[in-house]
This record gives C-alpha cells, sequence and structure tokens, in this order.
C-alpha cells in the first residue's frame, strides 16, 4: 500500500472548514469550545460534528484543538468535553497539556501539538510511550533531524509548510504572560514579539531603536515538499486558524497542486483521502497575507529571517513610486487596479499604506494624503481583481463513482461503486414496455444517471443492460436514493475508529523543570510515572519570571545583524539587551548549538 500523504488546513469556523475540503484538504484542524491556542477560534460541538459528517464524505478527516496548559479545576471540564468530542465523531485531538492523558480519556486518536516543543528524538520518544498516534514537528526542525527522527520512531510526524512563525520555540514562551498577563500556552497570546523593542550593549548603549527585532517573516516550504516526504513526514500543516475564507481559498488550492504535482506517477505514495478538485483560478501565495517569505531553517542554513520595519503584510513587491509635486507615478510592469491597497516604508521607517482611488497611465490617485517622500519601493497588499475572483465559485470537489443500471424481464437493480470501493446497490420489481428504440433509451438514460447535481460525485462511467423503456422520474427517484445510501455508507466507511490510548511508562527523567510547562497535578504525575523525583511548576503557574529563559529562539539576533562570529562578524560588548517599555531582557547565546534565549531581568530604570 502507497504511503499516505496529508494536506491540512485550519478551519476558523464551520463555512471555512468546508472551504479548505473543497478546495482539495486531506484534513483540517479546528478549535473546540474550549482550551484551544487560539482563544478567538471557538466552535460548537455542533458545528464540529456538522465538518465531521462533511469531511467524512471526502474521506477527510477533523483534527480538533485542546490545545492549551490546564489548572487543576479545569481537568474535568477538559475530560468532560473530550467525551463530547467523541461522539461527534472527530478523528484526533491535539493536545499540549500531557496531564490529559491521566483522565480517562476516552479512545480518541492523540496528537502532540507544536506547543509540546517536539524538536529531538528523544522528546518524540517519550511522546511515543505517551500514546500518541501524532507528533507535530517544532518549526525549527530541520531535514536531516526529520530524517534521524523518521529512523527512530514509528509515531505519525506531522510538519509546517505555511503561515505565521513564533520566533520561540512553541511552548518555551513567556514573555506574553510576562509583560501583559495573557499567556500564549493557554490561548491568549499577546503577540510581544511583533511589538518593538530597543536593543543596547554590556554599556547600555542603544544599538538598533524602536524596531521589531523579534518579529519573523512567514514560513513558505513549498519548495521542499518533496524532500520533506522522503524525510518521512505525512502531513503537511498550514498555521492560520484566525485566516479568512479568500485565504483559504488560494492557499489549499496551492499547497493542493503542488502536492498532486509530487503524488502523479509516483505510486509509492497517495493522498490521504478522497475526490479530485476542479480549480476555476490560478493560486497565488503572494497575494495572500504574508510578511514576506522564508523556509525557515529546513535546509540547515541560517538567512536573514526577520521584518524589522513592520510585522504587517507588505505583500508583493512591484516596483516603485515617484512622488512630482502632488502627483504620484507608478514605475513597475505590474497591472495596478482601482481599489489595490498599496503600501511603502516611509521616511519614518513605519510601513505607511493606502487604497488606490484611481489609476490613468502611470499616475495613481490616492485615497488620502500620503507622507513626504521623493521615490519609495512600493508593495502591493491587496490585489482587488484577485479578491474578487475568490469571492466567486472558485474549485469543485468529486468523488469518481460507476454506475450500473440492469433490467431483467421485471426485476432491476441499480449499482453504485465508488473509487474507494464503496458499493450500494437497489433492486426491486416494476412493470416495464419493451424499448422502440434501445440505443436512444440506454443513452437517455446513461445522460440522466450521469447528472448528479450538487451532490460530492462525479459519474466516472454509466452502463445499461436490458431492452426496456422507462420513464426519468423512476429513474431519477432510483438515483437519489442510490446517492444517499452511498453518502450514508460512506460516512460508515470512514468513521474514526477507537484507538485506545497505550501510555507505557519507563525510567526516562530524573527530574523536570520549569521548561516542561507543567500547570497541573495530573501532569505532574506524568512525569513521575516517567522517573522523575523532582518536578517544578510552570511558570504559567508560578508567575516567577525573574531570571529565567521566556524565549528560547533558534532565531539569532547577532546573526540577523551581521554579528556571528561563525561568519566572521563582530559582537558589541556583552550581553546584549532587550529593551520593552519597563522590562528589560538579557540576551545568551549558545553558539554551539545555535540557540539564543531571551531571559527575564531587571525592571528598566529609564521607563519607570
Amino acid at each position: 500500500m502507497p504511503n499516505k500523504i496529508e494536506l491540512l488546513l485550519p478551519a476558523r469556523d464551520l463555512h471555512c472548514g468546508k472551504t479548505a475540503i473543497n478546495h482539495g484538504a486531506d484534513a483540517v484542524y479546528i478549535g473546540a469550545p474550549a482550551f484551544g491556542a487560539r482563544q478567538a477560534a471557538t466552535n460548537s460541538i455542533l458545528d464540529i460534528a456538522a465538518l465531521v459528517q462533511y469531511a467524512h464524505l471526502y474521506g477527510a478527516k477533523v483534527h480538533v484543538t485542546v490545545n492549551t496548559l490546564l489548572f487543576d479545576d479545569e481537568l474535568e471540564p477538559a475530560r468532560k468535553l473530550l467525551f463530547s468530542l467523541y461522539d461527534s465523531g472527530v478523528d484526533a485531538v491535539l493536545i499540549q497539556d500531557l496531564g490529559i492523558l491521566k483522565l480517562d480519556p476516552p479512545p480518541l486518536s492523540f496528537h502532540a501539538s507544536t506547543q509540546c516543543h517536539n524538536s529531538s528524538i528523544e522528546r518524540i520518544t517519550f511522546l511515543e510511550k505517551l500514546g500518541f498516534s501524532r507528533v507535530v514537528l517544532a518549526r525549527e526542525t530541520d531535514l536531516p533531524t526529520m530524517r534521524m527522527i523518521r529512523d527512530n520512531s514509528s509515531v505519525e510526524l506531522e510538519a509546517f509548510v505555511h503561515g505565521a512563525l513564533c520566533v520561540s520555540y512553541s511552548g518555551q514562551c513567556y514573555i506574553s504572560q510576562l509583560i501583559t498577563g495573557r499567556s500564549g500556552n493557554r490561548g491568549e497570546c499577546a503577540q510581544i514579539c511583533r511589538t518593538r523593542f530597543d536593543l543596547e550593549d554590556a554599556n547600555g548603549k542603544t544599538l538598533v531603536h524602536d524596531k521589531h527585532l523579534l518579529s519573523l517573516r512567514d514560513m513558505c516550504r513549498a519548495d521542499y515538499l518533496s524532500e520533506m516526504i522522503s524525510a518521512g513526514i505525512s502531513s503537511f500543516k498550514v498555521e492560520g486558524r484566525l485566516k479568512n475564507e479568500s485565504y483559504i481559498k488560494n492557499i489549499t488550492s496551492f499547497y493542493r497542486r503542488k502536492i498532486d504535482n509530487i503524488l502523479d506517477g509516483n505510486p509509492e505514495i497517495a493522498r490521504s483521502s478522497s475526490g479530485k478538485t476542479a480549480f476555476f483560478f490560478t493560486p497565488d501565495v503572494k497575494k495572500s497575507f504574508n510578511r514576506d517569505f522564508t523556509p525557515y531553517f529546513i535546509d540547515s542554513k541560517r538567512e536573514k529571517i526577520a521584518s524589522f520595519d513592520t510585522p504587517k503584510a507588505v505583500g508583493q513587491h512591484i516596483g516603485s513610486l515617484l512622488r512630482r509635486g502632488n502627483a504620484f507615478f507608478y514605475e513597475g510592469d505590474t497591472g495596478i487596479s482601482n481599489g489595490d491597497g498599496l503600501c511603502f516604508i516611509n521616511n519614518d521607517g513605519d510601513l505607511e499604506g493606502f487604497l488606490v482611488n484611481k489609476v490613468e497611465g502611470k499616475k495613481i490617485y490616492p485615497h488620502k494624503k500620503l507622507s513626504d517622500f521623493t521615490k519609495v519601493v512600493l508593495y502591493r497588499n491587496i490585489d482587488k481583481q484577485f479578491e474578487r475572483t475568490l469571492d466567486g465559485k472558485t474549485a469543485e470537489r468529486k468523488i469518481d463513482v460507476d454506475i450500473a443500471f440492469k433490467v431483467d424481464g421485471s426485476s432491476y437493480s441499480i449499482t453504485a461503486c465508488d473509487e474507494d470501493g464503496v458499493e450500494v446497490s437497489i433492486d426491486g420489481k416494476a412493470t416495464f414496455e419493451a424499448a422502440l428504440q434501445p440505443e436512444k433509451t440506454h443513452d437517455m438514460l446513461r445522460k440522466t444517471l450521469s447528472k448528479l447535481g450538487n451532490t460530492c460525485f462525479h459519474a466516472k462511467s454509466v452502463s445499461v443492460d436490458g431492452d426496456f423503456f422507462v420513464h426519468s422520474g423512476f429513474v431519477n427517484e432510483l438515483k437519489g436514493r442510490l446517492v444517499e445510501l452511498l453518502s450514508e455508507k460512506r460516512l460508515e466507511h470512514f468513521r474514526a475508529e477507537d484507538r485506545p490510548l497505550n501510555y507505557t511508562p519507563e525510567k526516562f527523567f530524573s527530574e523536570a523543570d520549569y521548561l516542561k510547562n507543567i500547570t497541573n497535578e495530573k501532569h505532574r504525575e506524568v512525569y513521575e510515572d516517567f522517573g522523575a523525583t523532582k518536578t517544578e511548576f510552570g511558570l504559567d503557574k508560578t508567575g516567577l519570571f525573574t531570571g529565567k529563559s521566556v524565549m528560547t529562539c533558534k532565531y539569532c539576533i547577532r546573526h540577523e545583524l551581521g554579528w556571528c562570529s561563525k561568519n566572521g562578524g563582530k559582537c558589541p560588548p556583552q550581553p546584549l539587551k532587550l529593551v520593552s517599555g519597563k522590562h528589560k531582557f538579557t540576551l545568551q547565546f549558545d553558539c554551539k548549538d545555535c540557540v539564543m534565549k531571551v531571559v527575564s531581568g531587571q525592571i528598566n530604570e529609564k521607563s519607570t
């Protein structure tokens, strides 16, 4: 059997989930009513159950996020939620808090969220022994590490391929909670990494002022999909449970085409769901929200990956904008339309945007007054014509089915068998007249039976056997019943299987420090089951930040600024300090492992 490859898309809500499936997603992940890492993207059990029904028609899956850290008084509500999700038929639940596994949960398939900081074979081995069926690798994982993990474990591996990046290893960032009281590990991240910082040297000299020093570009690994498959990745994940429908349409379609091109002609791999998607537009990832792109360490290379000037969507570089008096002129080859959104970095270093009211040749009329400049680099972050296209019907997904209709005397049978081998039949008796023109009658019946309307099916072939005449109304009624039966049988065929938890304790740890994110007694028990005789509660529970690492990053400010000693750079006097308002953080650099830690320190007296 070929290895199944999954394209996994986010779903803000039921509508976005259906949109992702229609555009070729093999699976979607969606937020539960509570305890999801995107607090603004919750969904009711009824909507989740409806999405499951829709997805399973196509053999697609629904994963639900219950991936925040939990306090003791939240464990019982979380347990009840898991049983509600089990009853709704979901295929998997994504968790961060390992204490959930000690709640005698229903026989669900559990996936270890990237919030579990899954970056080493030791961590993946531990999670596999906990009973996880799948692990979502840390975004920082490169191809050699993926291969090594695949060679030394049997758990399914999921990896991100597109979307926004956290500058810290997921699950190892506490800076939002420290500064705002909103914990990223509990679904309330205030995105402090997207705000402005100063950078000081050991003498207090300001080296960089008021820049977005921790704000990264977005991930795009579209050029590495084949290598990731070879490295053992079976699920390709797109970030974005807060993204809108047009984003989902464009990004799903883009990656569906990319993956299908890899699968075509390769019998060793196949997509994990059913059907074929016809697209009515050409997807382009540059036209959806992005902060410019980076493959983010996938090829083990270190390149410039930050976006110091702005954390917002700059869009596609299209040329330059010139100011002549009060008039503005465009230099470039890209067509600009009324309603387009254009932007540039102004003389103050800020991103300045405007809408196009009118275009006359190369002359542009902005919708508002612009700041002073002579010539700036111009970007387009809203392509109005492309957005209009996305507002319409952009894709259609159908499952191939073979239909056979046979009449023998007064007996008839009609059968449908789909591309997955799911088959249904209707048999009965009726009074039939002999056909005066059998070939014409058969042709009419084939046309009638092939019209499956707005269903999820496409008649790949229709055969008619027997010498008879039948009214079209009788055939349409049979066809409707047949489609209904086939849909019901597909839902049964793709029902999620029970998967009892295979929790296998053994000595794995001697202690568990604050970075293990223990916030409840059940979570503590997990580490004790695996040998830890000394455990420490995580910062989400203790709030004791001073002297602790509040970010652990593969991203390095010294490298980004050209000060990396491995590349011949010279760094100003250390330790370097990041300053944000009253908070001052010390930067620690582990050059051997290329890791930067942001350590909470003293209050900045200049701001108090």
